[in-house]
Order: C-alpha cells, then sequence, then structure tokens
C-alpha cells in the first residue's frame, strides 16, 4: 500500500500487514512527523474529501503558527530593543556616577593632602622660620582658617 505523509512531500510503500485494522503511528522519514494512520476501504472520493480536509486544517494551522511567529518575533524585537535601552541607560547612569565619585575623591585626596602639608610645616615651623622670616605670621593666619573651616563644617552637620 502507498502512503502519503500530512505533509505532502514524501509517499511511502508499506507492506499492508504491517499497519493493523485498528491503525498504528507513523513518521515521515523526510520531516519527522509523526501521524495516526488508520486504513480505510472508503472510495476514493471520500478519501480525497478528507484529504483536502486535512489540507486546509494544515494550511489553517500553519497560517496560525506564522501569526504567532510573527507576534513571538514582534514581542522578542521590542524585548531587545527594550533591553538595548536599558543597557545605554545604565551605561549613562553609571558614567555620571563615576565623574561624580572621581570629583568627589579628588577633592577628598586634595583636601587630606592640604592638611597633612600644613601639618608637617607647622611640624617643622622652628628650622623653617629661621630661613624664612615671615612663615610664622602666615601659618598662624593658615592654623586659625582651617579652625574656622572645622567649625563651619561641625555647624553644617
Amino acid at each position: 500500500m502507498i502512503i502519503t505523509c500530512p505533509c505532502e512531500k514524501k509517499q511511502f510503500k508499506i507492506d499492508s500487514s504491517l499497519i493493523p485494522n485498528e491503525g498504528r503511528e507513523l513518521q515521515c522519514g523526510s520531516c519527522e512527523r509523526i501521524w495516526f494512520y488508520k486504513p480505510q476501504n472508503e472510495s476514493e472520493a471520500s478519501l480525497t474529501l478528507n484529504n483536502n480536509i486535512s489540507i486546509n486544517k494544515i494550511e489553517q494551522n500553519n497560517e496560525v503558527k506564522e501569526k504567532n511567529l510573527e507576534i513571538s518575533k514582534t514581542s522578542q524585537e521590542e524585548k531587545i530593543i527594550e533591553f538595548e535601552i536599558e543597557k545605554e541607560n545604565l551605561k549613562t547612569v553609571k558614567k555620571s556616577e563615576g565623574k561624580k565619585t572621581k570629583l568627589f575623591s579628588y577633592l577628598l585626596v586634595s583636601i587630606i593632602s592640604f592638611i597633612a602639608l600644613i601639618i608637617l610645616v607647622d611640624t617643622l615651623k622652628t628650622p623653617l622660620i629661621n630661613v624664612f622670616p615671615g612663615l610664622e605670621a602666615t601659618l598662624f593666619n593658615l592654623f586659625e582658617t582651617l579652625q574656622d573651616i572645622k567649625l563651619f563644617i561641625i555647624d553644617l552637620i
């Protein structure tokens, strides 16, 4: 007997003794589709009619699958676009945060270095005054300015 795959791309010649009257599942070697086949003793006209019905169902299923695939592709494209936008926004936020963090770090290091320099100069005040006579008044004013800044920061907190 000759059996045609539902996709109608392939026909198979199968020994009729291999298929019982109750029918059995068959698999197409071309498209890998599995379907249930039951031998029929009906006329060719009804067989053609059933074949046309199954073709219409297959076409309808294919149309539905194509629509679902288009919707799926569209939603995937939208998700990819949303992901790219989120990634760009995250990069922008990280860049702005990075600039702020760098600026704050530089400012903090500069302040600490300046204070360390003042402490060093104050420690070596006596030998430096012998070399630079006006240094004592400058250091005193600088020390008073630091005291004022310290009080200002304490008042802010």
